[in-house]
C-alpha cells in the first residue's frame, strides 16, 4: 500500500509519512467499530456527554503542541493558531450539551387509548472525510454529534493534516471511550472511495471539493448510506450605503484573507454600493497592505503560505487572467518579499474593475484575493450575489435589520449574515445550496442527519 505523506508549505519538508492502511486493517476496523457501537447505543446521554468532555479536555491540553503542528502542516500563522482549538471547543461542548433535548423523542398531541411517540435511533458507522483548511472544526462538525447520538466513527483526515486525525484519536482514547468506536485511518482517495461503496457505513460526512463530492455520491449510489456534502462556496457581501464603514472594512478584510483565504465561507467577492464605494476600497486596500506573509512559525506573521503549490497555481491563474480581461490590482506585491512565483507563498490583492466573465469572480479561488464591484442598488446587488454556482454564505452590511432580512430571503445561500461574516455559530444549521452540497451540520438539525426515526404506536386494550 501507498504511504499517506504531509509536504510542509512552509519550506517543503516532510512533515509525517504513514502507511495507507491495509484491506485487511480497514475490514478489522469496521467490525470493531460494529461492535463496539452496540454496547455505545445503550450508554445513557449522561455517559456519553461525560466521556466526550474528557476528551474535549483532553484536546485542550495538547495546545501548545498542536498550534506549531498546525503551521507546519497547513501554514495557518502560529499567531492565530490557539482560535481554532477555541472553535473547537466552542462547537464540541455546544453539541454536547443540546443533545439532551435534539435527541429526545417527539410526542405529538395525546390520543386516548394510545402511546405515540418517535425516538431518534443512531445509525450505526459515520464516516468522516475531513479537509486540511480547518482540520479540527470541520471534524468536530460531526465527530462529537455522532458519538452522542449513539454511532460508532470512523475519521479518514485529509493527507496535509494526518496528524490532527492522530491528535483526534490520542484525545479520544485518553477519555476511556470504548475500544474501537472511534478510529482514525489512514486512507487514500481509492480506497475511502471503496470503503463508501461497500455499504460498510452508514452515513458518509464530507467537507472538500465539488469533483471529490460527486466521486462520493457516485461511490455510495445503492448502498442506501445517507451522504452530507460541504463542498465551498464563491462567498459574496453586499455594503449598502448605509454601512458602517470602518466595521465593514475590518471584518471584510479579515473575512477576504485568514487563512490566507482558504476557507470554504470566505469573502471572495464583494458588491459597494455607488454612494460608499470610493471611501470603501480606500480603506480595504489600506488595510490589506498591513499584512505581513512571512514565516508562519513567527509571532509577526498575518499571513502565511497556502498549504500546496497547486492551490497557489490557482490563485495565480485566476488573477493573471482578471488582470488579462482589464481588472485593476490595488496592491503593490513588491512590498511582500516572501511572494514568489512558484511558490506556496501569495500575496494579498485587490481586484477592481472586475465583472462575472472572469473566473476571479465565478470559480472558488480559495486564496488571498478579492473582487470589488460598484452596484447601483439592492436588486442589482442581490441578482449578482445570486449568480453564482455555490450558495454557502453571504453577508449584508448595513444599520436596517428589515433590510437584512427582506435581501436575505432572496439570496440563494446557506446562511445569510449581517455585519458579520466567516463565523459557524453552532446554535445554527451549517448548510448550503446548488454546487456547495447537501445536508447539514450543528445545531438540532445536525443531529438529525446523524439519527434515524423510529415510530411508536401503542394501542392499549
Amino acid at each position: 500500500m501507498p504511504d499517506i505523506v504531509c509536504v510542509s508549505p512552509v519550506d517543503g519538508r516532510e512533515v509525517v509519512r504513514r502507511p495507507s492502511a491495509t484491506p485487511g486493517e480497514i475490514e478489522a476496523a469496521v467490525a470493531a467499530a460494529r461492535r463496539a457501537q452496540a454496547k455505545w447505543r445503550a450508554a445513557p446521554l449522561a455517559e456519553r456527554a461525560q466521556l466526550l468532555g474528557v476528551a474535549v479536555d483532553a484536546m485542550l491540553a495538547m495546545r501548545d503542541e498542536i498550534v506549531p503542528e498546525l503551521a507546519w502542516q497547513m501554514g495557518r500563522p502560529v499567531k492565530f493558531g490557539a482560535g481554532e482549538l477555541r472553535g473547537f471547543e466552542e462547537r464540541a461542548r455546544h453539541m454536547i450539551a443540546l443533545a439532551q433535548s435534539a435527541l429526545a423523542p417527539v410526542v405529538p398531541d395525546p390520543q386516548p387509548g394510545f402511546t405515540r411517540y418517535v425516538k431518534r435511533e443512531p445509525l450505526g458507522l459515520v464516516l468522516t472525510v475531513a479537509p486540511w483548511n480547518y482540520p479540527y472544526l470541520t471534524a468536530v462538525n460531526s465527530v462529537v454529534p455522532a458519538l452522542m447520538a449513539g454511532n460508532a466513527v470512523i475519521l479518514k483526515h485529509a493527507a496535509q493534516t494526518l496528524l490532527v486525525g492522530e491528535r483526534f484519536q490520542r484525545a479520544i482514547d485518553a477519555a476511556g471511550l470504548p475500544a474501537g468506536l472511534f478510529r482514525t485511518l489512514t486512507l487514500s482517495h481509492d480506497d475511502t472511495l471503496k470503503l463508501i461503496g461497500s455499504g460498510a457505513v452508514d452515513q458518509v460526512c464530507f467537507t472538500g471539493s465539488v469533483p471529490a463530492g460527486r466521486a462520493i455520491e457516485r461511490a455510495a449510489a445503492g448502498t442506501f448510506a445517507g451522504v452530507g456534502l460541504e463542498l465551498g462556496g464563491k462567498d459574496p457581501a453586499y455594503v449598502r450605503a448605509d454601512a458602517d464603514l470602518a466595521h465593514a472594512v475590518e471584518n471584510l478584510v479579515d473575512g477576504s484573507f485568514f487563512n490566507s483565504g482558504q476557507c470554504c465561507c470566505a469573502i471572495e467577492r464583494i458588491y459597494v454600493h455607488a454612494d460608499v464605494y470610493d471611501r470603501f476600497v480606500e480603506g480595504f486596500a489600506d488595510l490589506t497592505r498591513q499584512y505581513v506573509l512571512d514565516d508562519p512559525l513567527d509571532e509577526r506573521t498575518t499571513l502565511g503560505p497556502m498549504a500546496q503549490p497547486r492551490l497557489a497555481a490557482t490563485v495565480r491563474a485566476h488573477v493573471d487572467e482578471a488582470l488579462a480581461k482589464g481588472a485593476q490590482p490595488l496592491i503593490d506585491q513588491r512590498p511582500f518579499r516572501k511572494a514568489a512565483a512558484n511558490s506556496t507563498y501569495v500575496a494579498p490583492q485587490v481586484l477592481l474593475s472586475v465583472d462575472h466573465s472572469m473566473r476571479v469572480m465565478m470559480e472558488e479561488t480559495f486564496g488571498p484575493v478579492v473582487g470589488i464591484m460598484r452596484v447601483s442598488d439592492d436588486d442589482e446587488a442581490t441578482a449578482l450575489m445570486n449568480d453564482s454556482p455555490y450558495g454557502l454564505t453571504a453577508s449584508i452590511w448595513t444599520r436596517d435589520l428589515a433590510a437584512a432580512e427582506r435581501i436575505g430571503a432572496r439570496i440563494e445561500t446557506g446562511t445569510v449574515y449581517m455585519n458579520r461574516c466567516d463565523y459557524l455559530d453552532p446554535g445554527l444549521a451549517w448548510t448550503g445550496v446548488k454546487d456547495t452540497g447537501r445536508g447539514a451540520t450543528l445545531s438540532r438539525i445536525g443531529y438529525e442527519t446523524l439519527t434515524r426515526p423510529k415510530s411508536f404506536h401503542l394501542r392499549q386494550i
